[in-house]
């Protein structure tokens, strides 16, 4: 077995005077899509800012591709291969759909191939590629936040709650996406609270509470345990589509 591309060791994280990570220990197999699921306020978003290094551990360690990058800042982290698209989506609303794509490719440089690919995703960006990011609605700048990501090849993608907001049909479209950016062999760290999306495209899962890790699988395991559903998150999958 590969090691696992991505590794947080007993991390603690202080904001100010609180303590929001308890020892939190988990591992992301590289190639796949782990979700990180949990109660509001488990101390997802934190998990997510603090392996980007926008906040810093504690203590413990966070550990890429077997080298501690705990220390490192959030320029170093990016340019290892790791991007993040954060739940607040980021995009630069004064700038347009195609300024918003250069900016975030290497070199101000832009792949057709891959761009085109994207748009089979989310044709919606095609459509308004020279409109102002600003004019675009709830859901469509989450697609550009999420393309701005994958815009170039990343060795892992961060992702906070990509659906929230977004109607069915776009979710769908969202959910083909993120399993032909498997099919690519980008690692994926996705915090998700629609829990049917978390079912068709999580190959395993890490559960929050109270900042700390308490249950760690695969995602088929923990969607066809109902009991265990409840008992983690407090309603079961199926309960809530």
């Amino acid at each position: 077995m590969k090691p696992p591309i991505l590794k947080l060791e007993n991390v603690n994280t202080h904001i100010g005077p609180y303590h929001i990570l308890h020892g939190v220990n988990f591992e992301v197999p590289e190639g796949g899509l782990t979700m990180l699921l949990g109660r509001n306020g488990a101390g997802k978003t934190t998990s997510l800012r603090t392996i980007m290094g926008l906040w810093t551990a504690s203590q413990g360690k966070v550990i890429f591709e077997g080298h501690d990058i705990t220390e490192l800042s959030t320029p170093e982290i990016a340019r290892l291969g790791i991007a993040y698209v954060p739940e607040n989506m980021g995009v630069f609303t004064e700038l347009t759909v195609r300024e918003n794509m250069v900016l975030a490719a290497r070199d101000a440089k832009i792949d057709s191939s891959r761009l085109d690919w994207i748009f089979t995703y989310m044709p919606a960006l095609k459509k308004f590629w020279e409109q102002q990011a600003g004019l675009l609605s709830g859901g469509q700048k989450q697609m550009l936040s999420i393309a701005r990501a994958m815009i170039e090849p990343r060795k892992l993608l961060l992702v906070d709650e990509p659906s929230k907001g977004l109607a069915p049909a776009i979710i769908q479209n969202l959910v083909e996406a993120f399993k032909a950016l498997k099919q690519t062999g980008t690692t994926v760290l996705l915090v998700e609270q629609n829990f049917n999306f978390a079912k068709n495209v999580g190959d395993t899962v890490a559960v929050m509470d109270n900042g700390k890790v308490v249950h760690r699988g695969t995602m088929a395991g923990l969607a066809e345990d109902e009991a265990l559903q409840t008992k983690l998150l407090g309603l079961s999958l199926d309960s809530h589509q």
